[in-house]
């Protein structure tokens, strides 16, 4: 994450900077809309259609106006996936454990469909903008003082494993569907492709468990499949209550 540097030479995020006065002409700029500008760059096209230039000529601006705002392509996705973060919504305030962590993460999942680049974003260290900051108390917050989980490693390793769990599931999803959009074979047509080969691979009896699971699975469907794990997961989490 790059940073600049405030007057005293200490490191500044981008969340801390202020934006430059706005200027009315030749056109208005703000952080929202380079922002925006950005997400619909990437939504239509994926992440290799947004870089400052591109931004920059969405919104009728030079490059270099968008330094003003910001330093580094790496803070502008930074800021794209906080905005993303923010259309997520809060888990209501009446709700227990297990309902608050599965609101967000059908939330997080919700919002990783409309943009699919942001599944490409999600992992490892913490992003730091306020709607992601927002996401993550919302998600300790849900198991902090529950019986079992009054000590700060027990609510953040659950909380880490349940975000493990959405993002694994959510990036398998989105991997999928590029694939069903890049070879034009929904499941139905690439299990027709493959079937034969499977078949063949079966017959041989050296994969039993892998044979049981494709002869008398139900293979739901993505959501279907989403709840399914994120229940286990939940199950979990409960059972730490029973056996602390």
């Amino acid at each position: 994450m790059a940073r600049r540097r405030d007057a005293g030479g200490e490191p500044t995020l981008v969340w801390e900077r202020p934006e430059p006065p706005s200027r009315p002409a030749p056109s208005p700029l703000s952080r929202d809309r380079i922002v925006a500008a950005a997400i619909r760059l990437a939504d239509a096209d994926g992440l290799e259609a947004v870089s400052l230039r591109k931004v920059a000529a969405a919104l009728d601006a030079g490059p270099m106006r968008l330094y003003g705002y910001l330093s580094t392509k790496d803070e502008l996705l930074d800021l794209m996936v906080d905005a993303v973060y923010g259309e997520i919504p809060p888990p209501a305030a009446d709700c227990d454990r297990r309902a608050a962590l599965r609101s967000l993460a059908h939330g997080l999942r919700r919002a990783a469909l409309r943009h699919e680049w942001f599944a490409d974003l999600l992992g490892g260290r913490p992003p730091l903008g306020p709607c992601a900051l927002a996401y993550l108390e919302a998600s300790l917050a849900a198991l902090d003082g529950t019986p079992g989980f009054t000590d700060a490693d027990s609510v953040a390793q659950a909380s880490r494993t349940m975000h493990a769990y959405v993002v694994g599931a959510v990036r398998n999803e989105v991997a999928e569907a590029r694939a069903e959009r890049a070879t034009g074979l929904d499941e139905r047509r690439w299990q027709a492709a493959a079937g034969p080969y499977l078949e063949r691979v079966l017959a041989t009896g050296r994969h039993p468990a892998l044979t049981k699971m494709i002869r008398e699975g139900t293979h739901p469907d993505a959501e279907t499949a989403f709840d399914i794990g994120l229940e286990q997961v939940l199950d979990g989490i409960g059972a730490l209550l029973v056996d602390r």
